[in-house]
């Protein structure tokens, strides 16, 4: 069994930064790939990064491609996403998820275990 808390969320302007964090408790933590999603109001939750247990391999969808970076600690527990050029398109509620990601890394289904989400709202 996997918690996950994310926390970083916030309000930035439009070219901004932002990092988010995803803690994690249970003992498997480290043997689980993990992704972020996000889902903005009306749309599918879509997929924003993941990252294997190894850490030595990371996907990121084309249009995220060079703005986004996930990265994690073992050590910590600890799973980030930061996000630069942030733009209003980006408003959405973020997840981190965790999972043996036996399917495509890119799908909802893969993951077993979901936190609550962080807000994240980018406007001037």
């Amino acid at each position: 069994q996997v918690q996950l808390v994310e926390s970083g969320g916030g309000l930035v302007q439009p070219g901004g930064s932002l990092r988010l964090s995803c803690a994690a408790s249970g003992r498997t933590f480290s043997a689980y790939g993990m992704a972020w999603f996000r889902q903005a109001p009306g749309k599918e939750r879509e997929f924003v990064a993941y990252i294997s247990w190894t850490t030595d391999t990371t996907y990121y969808p084309d249009s995220l491609k060079g703005r986004v970076i996930i990265s994690r600690d073992n050590a910590k527990n600890t799973l980030y996403l930061q996000m630069n050029s942030l733009k209003p398109g980006d408003t959405a509620i973020y997840y981190c998820a965790a999972g043996p990601v036996r399917g495509p890394y890119f799908s909802r289904a893969s993951y077993d275990y979901w936190g609550q989400g962080t807000q994240v709202t980018v406007s001037s």
